[in-house]
């Protein structure tokens, strides 16, 4: 049902067909909620902490590439000398409190993304519904930058440098605020734009999602994803846009079922039941399919490459954000 509700708005947002006045009599409804919330707390009016705080998000609803994007600032950051944190709302936990994740957190507790986040960085990641607090938290741990996931709508929290991540082929699909469209708010200017496939601008940065090896979801082996291709292959995808994920694997030549699931889908042993497998899912599918004991079943591993030029800016404004902050 909730599938078939998401496919249902997609088709309006990106799709082509019209919205009808219900949903645009709620956009405007949204709007003048933003409209409320920008005059209650400014943008201007937020102190800065005590590190600089780079915020990555989108101004559309569902995945762009955010957690790909935030795993490479995390390990550019570290590379660089900088002890980061990352900072997230853990979208779809159970839990309530303030989560600081590790190996032993189960990943219902902390969410799908900063699970694979730490995994794959070994950063302080701390999942909080109030960021601000979240962030000085790691400050005072010792993290000297913050990388926010997910918080450009998030008032509360200063922030020195705003990345937005657009999805290069649905970009603002039909510009209209939700539930009309899929714009959380409307496009605005940004320190840093990176545009996740499809063509960029002049003023964008292309980034490129870049495939690596399956790994079996235990661990316990690679495989290149060419040999998969003897096979017809489950696909699982329960991502933002299942569609680039699969487009992905029919480039490597093999031969798929498709199985998108809701963003953040919460799977099951039932969802896998009747599917003879092998599967291959996301990084973001397998940290939630760990225990459910399936056989035959791969993550495909993926890493965001981003231009020089990105992160020259990037660490130009970094360093004069530096000089600016005052010594503890």
């Amino acid at each position: 049902m909730k599938a078939a509700v998401e496919r249902w708005f997609l088709e309006r947002w990106y799709g082509g067909q019209a919205p009808g006045f219900g949903l645009r009599f709620l956009a405007g409804i949204h709007h003048l909620g933003l409209k409320s919330r920008a005059a209650l707390s400014p943008r201007q009016d937020r102190p800065k902490l005590a590190a600089p705080v780079i915020v990555v998000g989108n101004f559309t609803a569902g995945g762009t590439g955010k957690t790909p994007l935030v795993i490479a600032l995390a390990e550019h950051l570290q590379a660089q000398g900088y002890r980061p944190g990352i900072v997230s709302r853990g979208y779809g936990r159970s839990s309530q409190q303030p989560v600081r994740v590790s190996h032993e957190t189960p990943v219902e507790q902390c969410g799908d993304e900063p699970k694979l986040m730490f995994e794959r960085t070994g950063v302080p990641v701390l999942v909080d519904s109030d960021r601000l607090t979240a962030a000085n938290v790691l400050i005072a741990d010792g993290c000297d930058v913050i990388v926010a996931d997910d918080g450009l709508q998030h008032a509360n929290l200063p922030r020195d440098i705003e990345i937005e991540v657009l999805d290069g082929e649905r970009r603002y699909g039909n510009g209209l605020l939700i539930p009309a469209g899929p714009l959380r708010e409307a496009p605005r200017a940004v320190d840093l734009r990176v545009v996740n496939g499809g063509e960029s601008t002049t003023d964008e940065f292309a980034m490129r999602l870049q495939f690596a090896d399956a790994a079996a979801v235990d661990g316990s082996e690679h495989r290149a994803l060419e040999t998969f291709r003897e096979n017809v292959v489950d696909a699982i995808a329960g991502i933002g846009n299942p569609a680039r994920f699969f487009a992905v694997l029919r480039a490597f030549g093999l031969t798929i079922r498709e199985h998108a699931f809701p963003d953040h889908h919460r799977y099951r042993s039932e969802d896998f039941s009747t599917l003879p497998g092998p599967f291959l899912m996301t990084e973001k599918d397998a940290v939630k399919c760990r225990t459910l004991g399936l056989r035959n079943a791969w993550t495909v591993p993926v890493r965001a490459e981003l231009p020089v030029d990105f992160y020259r800016a990037l660490d130009s404004r970094l360093e004069k954000i530096r000089r600016s902050k005052p010594a503890p």
